[in-house]
């Protein structure tokens, strides 16, 4: 989508001490909770290592023309990092400290466009930071506002991956609606339902299986319905063996 139409030199350092990241609130008031789930089901599937970054309104940081640049989307996957966490505290530079994000995900907001602003000229647009400077493989946008009267509108979701000309293209889904993201090896789809008191769509994990990466609540609901269900099966058990051994019986019988 974006063309370069001017040299742009590219470097990749730390960012400068002085350096002040913006500190501002969330432009879309369902961020905080979307990027927790996206996470929250990574982390209880085992998928989230020591080296992984999961990262959100989290300052990547590249130099163009000299010029230090900062972005931050509402959600990121980084596989692999070469550094210590505690360098990475609240920026992060891609190939100086570790691999470029896998994919990057914004969520609409009330002011339309940013998510696309191709804008080449310092401050690049977000479209064109992740795009022409990161070349991040995979930018996702979510549109998961309510309507009027708060009841949650149908989530809409884009998924661009970047083509071997470098530009991002816009992907068609699988059969279930679906996106499948390389690096991750898991689809990225929507669903409706409530967490957390938030009712409406959200963006979720299924594995290469179609099965869904359940949330850490979700998981310890299963494990409580299991044990007792295995209760009420050792009760229903010492019940009938009373009931036996009542009757003259021994169960070997």
């Amino acid at each position: 989508m974006a063309t370069l139409t001017a040299k742009h030199e590219i470097t990749w350092e730390k960012l400068p001490k002085d350096f002040i990241l913006p500190d501002d609130p969330v432009d879309n008031i369902n961020q905080p909770a979307l990027a927790a789930a996206l996470t929250d089901s990574l982390e209880a599937g085992g998928i989230v290592t020591p080296k992984t970054l999961t990262i959100t309104n989290y300052g990547i940081c590249a130099t163009l023309n000299g010029k230090t640049v900062v972005k931050a989307p509402d959600w990121g996957y980084i596989a692999n990092i070469s550094t210590t966490r505690e360098e990475v505290i609240r920026s992060y530079t891609p190939h100086l400290q570790g691999e470029i994000p896998t994919i990057v995900m914004e969520f609409l907001s009330d002011s339309e466009g940013g998510e696309y602003s191709t804008k080449p000229t310092y401050p690049p647009g977000k479209w064109f930071f992740y795009e022409q400077v990161l070349q991040v493989p995979c930018y996702a946008i979510f549109d998961c506002e309510a309507t009027a009267l708060g009841v949650p509108r149908e989530g809409a979701l884009e998924v661009y991956r970047l083509d071997k000309s470098k530009q991002y293209q816009l992907q068609k889904p699988d059969n279930n609606g679906r996106y499948w993201i390389e690096g991750m090896n898991l689809y990225l789809g929507v669903w409706e339902g409530t967490r957390e008191r938030r009712r409406g769509y959200w963006l979720r994990w299924w594995n290469e299986d179609g099965e869904l990466l359940l949330w850490s609540l979700e998981l310890a609901q299963r494990e409580k319905q299991r044990a007792d269900l295995e209760r009420q099966l050792a009760s229903e058990e010492d019940r009938l063996l009373q009931q036996l051994r009542a009757a003259g019986l021994e169960p070997e019988e």
